[in-house]
């Protein structure tokens, strides 16, 4: 297929997701609810399928050398999908968000002014690795009535696919297009979507600090995404150290490749005596930890730690650590090389924690809690698209409300623009209750 007509196969492509997209949510929320249902029914029925599939594409990825933390992200297991399966199942039973009002306003009699949540249009989401994206982002797309744009890495091609199909069946269940919801294969797919400004209402990059940024400097589309995510745990003078154990564990540990793993310890100089123990009980864990001059003294199997250190996200089981004498360098550090990711304090001390709290600015912030929290997931948000350390739209880990924008709605009785004014009639502007 030549460039030109590539460039007209995306575009009547995108198009069609875009009718799709008005259809979906001019639809009412009982019946994306429904649409929501039969994806979780489908995701079970089809688990074999899905799990047969997803081994294709790992038999692929070890055959080609592919990195062991993307090897993490491509596998699916029946847990994984089970935690999919729940998280449509929370977004089927929460309220539509559709029309939701935000503000209502008598301009005059007669004259009321709504605000209501509706969606934002179409999405074009870009993701490494992760299958399990398709249905997070998906199945977040239906409940706000998005259309989306799926377009996954190709080490996960087969994969994808079974889930696309899962979702687009999901949709046509309830007589809608099941154009809502498209999948996107091959690089040069990608380049000519990102032209694509007055057709795709925003991007949303999963993956790579380096993934993102790419992005962000190729389209003149809204991005939404992350930097890095480089998270840090702080180990307070007052921490009980059987909790620093079990957190720093669960956040290094529990899935090294997530963005939401820990990849800083900053140690309080008070709380190193109780270093060694937790120390011991990472590297029972495999992880090879690169510490400074102070720590290491505790450590006696540690690394000599680097600036370049503190500022990298390690992705697998590395851990860097420092000491740090009072709660402010360990507050300085974190905005010095942290990505404002997550950010989390285990003290006994409940001013520090609020210091902590007020201070620290990340899109998520936690007191005694590991940094493996931060997930739509586990927020209650049935799912997410994403997290985003950016300022403006959303913030932390996205869920059906990131993926709302406003309307206004104006009903009236004949009035006109030029009816009020000097000597005419006046705006009562009365706020009222939503």
């Amino acid at each position: 297929m030549g460039d030109l007509e590539m460039n007209n196969h995306l575009e009547c492509l995108v198009r069609s997701v875009r009718d799709a997209q008005r259809r979906l949510g001019s639809a009412n929320g009982e019946k994306r609810s429904r649409i929501l249902v039969r994806l979780a029914t489908l995701l079970e029925e089809r688990e074999s399928d899905l799990l047969a599939a997803n081994q294709r594409d790992l038999d692929a990825a070890h055959s080609s050398g592919l990195e062991a933390p993307l090897l993490r992200r491509l596998a699916l297991t029946p847990a994984k999908l089970e935690t999919l399966r729940e998280g449509v199942s929370q977004l089927a039973e929460q309220p539509d968000p559709l029309g939701r009002v935000r503000r209502r306003t008598e301009l005059d009699d007669g004259l009321m002014l709504t605000q209501v949540e509706s969606p934002l249009g179409v999405l074009l989401i870009i993701f490494e690795s992760r299958p399990d994206a398709v249905i997070q982002i998906g199945s977040l797309a239906l409940r706000t009535g998005n259309g989306v744009l799926l377009k996954g890495g190709s080490e996960a091609l087969h994969s994808n696919r079974a889930l696309v199909q899962c979702l687009r069946e999901a949709v046509a269940s309830e007589g809608l297009p099941s154009d809502a919801v498209v999948g996107i294969e091959g690089r040069q797919a990608v380049a000519e979507l990102l032209e694509f400004d007055q057709l795709i209402d925003l991007v949303i990059p999963r993956g790579s600090g380096q993934l993102v940024q790419r992005i962000q400097s190729s389209t003149r589309i809204p991005v939404l995404g992350h930097a890095e995510g480089i998270c840090h745990l702080y180990l307070d003078a007052s921490a009980d150290p059987e909790l620093a154990l079990r957190l720093a564990v669960d956040g290094k540990c529990g899935y090294p490749a997530a963005c939401n793993a820990t990849e800083t310890l900053l140690v309080h100089r008070h709380f190193l005596p109780h270093l060694p123990q937790l120390g011991q009980a990472l590297e029972e864990q495999g992880v090879s930890l690169r510490a400074d001059e102070e720590a290491n003294s505790y450590l006696p199997n540690s690394q000599p730690v680097s600036a370049e250190d503190y500022a990298t996200e390690w992705g697998d089981l590395t851990l860097s650590i420092r000491t740090v004498g009072e709660i402010g360098q360990a507050i300085d550090h974190t905005h010095k090389y942290g990505s404002a990711h997550t950010d989390a304090i285990v003290t006994t001390d409940e001013l520090a924690a609020e210091r902590f709290l007020r201070e620290v600015d990340s899109a998520s912030v936690f007191v005694n809690a590991s940094t493996r929290f931060a997930d739509g997931y586990r927020y209650g948000l049935g799912a997410e698209v994403g997290i985003s350390t950016g300022r403006i739209h959303a913030r932390g880990p996205v869920g059906a409300d990131g993926l709302l924008t406003t309307r206004w709605l104006l009903r009236g009785s004949g009035q006109t623009a030029a009816d009020y004014g000097p000597g005419k009639r006046t705006f009562k502007h009365r706020a009222l209750a939503v």
